[in-house]
């Protein structure tokens, strides 16, 4: 179904009423602002959106328009949050469409599960508006390659939301990196292992009084309510989320492949897109509970190389049930080279000789608000932004759903990087997307 078929659904019967009423004098004084802010409508209140929410709002160039949310329980707080910082409260209702049906919003930001990260995207870019998103791009490889075709069709801005490009000690240890004092690097791996939570194994249950659950399940097929699928605990499941692997994994990804990209460039060697080998093995192991994702992972990504080029070799390992430290990281990255290797972690690293002597480090912060000001700065200049999604943002995220693609298979798949499809592999290509998609929220045509 077309946006425009679904925008005629969002009739004033068919959409649940709000919280905070949608009256005619709100939206008129919500269409006077400054013309010299950027007006921005967020999809998603609390949670990391709500972190996201607070942080534009907090931006003196910014105006926080409206907000949409299917839980009404979350929205007076929500309106209170804005207004709180910046003096002016936002409208507030159940249906993001409203805030794409608003001329004045320049940019919607999407802080929802993953399974809401594309239809909303698509839509703001369709209706001309930049994007800042939450990551990964999307629930599966295909709807990141619609969200990049949008971008580039529409001519928008959009950012995804792996912090970590725009934090100075990440640019600091790839300016390092650049100086090719690790030697020849072939090799990077990522991991995780903080410890998580068991979830349990709560029943079914109705859906809170002031949810929309049928729209908060959207794409996504008919289940009963589960408080365990829903707030918090969403990218544990299959139809939501993309497990660890998409949820903390993409960050470190992404840092390992932008630190092998550049000692590899530093060395002359070609720049690295995507893989075309990719193994994923592991399961879930360890937690006894309603978690479909697995707990334990090990992922393998191979450039191959040429006649004239080497190959090189990014892996990932998760365990997140180890109440311990990897190279004095919780998280993090180590960069391999035949002169020295470099541990980078959220908020330091450090670089070491053959010896184990530490030669180079740097530490600072990761929390995300120099990338959100890096989004609004591109948005006025229309340069790219650090996580730019169809050169930065949309790889990183494939590296995650094309490893998710390996597991589910339990072997390895190979991966053509032009077109983003499997070789040869009808199985493997079948989980590029979701079996259907639950009317009326189809993936768009763009």
């Amino acid at each position: 179904m077309k946006r425009r078929n679904l925008l005629q659904q969002a009739t004033t019967a068919t959409i649940i009423a709000t919280t905070v009423p949608l009256s005619t004098d709100l939206l008129r004084a919500a269409a006077s602002g400054p013309n010299n802010k950027i007006r921005i409508g967020m999809i998603g209140t609390h949670g990391r959106a709500g972190f996201l929410m607070r942080t534009f709002a907090a931006q003196k160039d910014v105006e926080v328009v409206g907000l949409a949310d299917v839980d009404t329980r979350k929205h007076i707080a929500a309106v209170e949050a804005v207004k709180s910082i910046a003096g002016s409260a936002p409208y507030v209702t159940s249906d993001y469409r409203h805030l794409i049906d608003d001329k004045s919003i320049d940019a919607i930001v999407v802080g929802t599960p993953d399974h809401w990260h594309a239809i909303p995207t698509i839509h703001a870019c369709q209706a001309g508006k930049d994007v800042y998103v939450e990551k990964p791009d999307g629930h599966n490889m295909l709807e990141g390659q619609r969200m990049v075709q949008a971008g580039t069709k529409y001519n928008r801005i959009i950012q995804m939301g792996t912090q970590s490009r725009t934090s100075s000690h990440f640019q600091k240890a790839m300016q390092w990196i650049s100086r090719g004092e690790l030697g020849t690097v072939l090799v990077a791996k990522a991991w995780e292992s903080a410890k998580q939570s068991n979830i349990g194994k709560p029943a079914d249950s109705q859906p809170p009084a002031g949810v929309d659950y049928d729209m908060w399940l959207g794409p996504a097929p008919s289940r009963p309510f589960n408080v365990r699928r829903f707030h918090g605990n969403w990218r544990w499941f299959l139809d939501y989320g993309s497990g660890d692997l998409g949820n903390d994994g993409v960050h470190r990804i992404d840092v390992a492949k932008w630190a092998l990209d550049t000692a590899g460039r530093a060395q002359g060697m070609p720049p690295l897109y995507m893989p075309n080998k990719i193994s994923a093995l592991g399961g879930k192991w360890y937690f006894d509970d309603l978690q479909e994702w697995p707990d334990t992972l090990q992922a393998t990504y191979q450039f191959s190389g040429t006649d004239a080029t080497a190959g090189r070799l990014l892996s990932y390992e998760m365990k997140i049930w180890t109440p311990y430290k990897y190279y004095d990281e919780t998280e993090g990255v180590v960069l391999y080279g035949d002169k020295g290797y470099m541990i980078i972690g959220n908020r330091r690293w450090r670089a070491f000789d053959p010896a184990n002597k530490i030669i180079a480090q740097d530490s600072g912060q990761n929390d995300g608000v120099s990338h959100i000001r890096n989004f609004l700065d591109c948005m006025r200049s229309r340069k790219k932004p650090n996580a730019d999604l169809a050169t930065v943002g949309h790889p990183s995220s494939v590296l995650c759903h094309a490893a998710n693609v390996s597991w589910r298979l339990g072997r390895q798949v190979n991966l053509d990087a032009e077109t983003e499809l499997f070789i040869d592999d009808e199985q493997a290509n079948s989980l590029r997307s979701r079996p259907e998609y639950r009317e009326p929220w189809v993936l768009p045509e763009v």
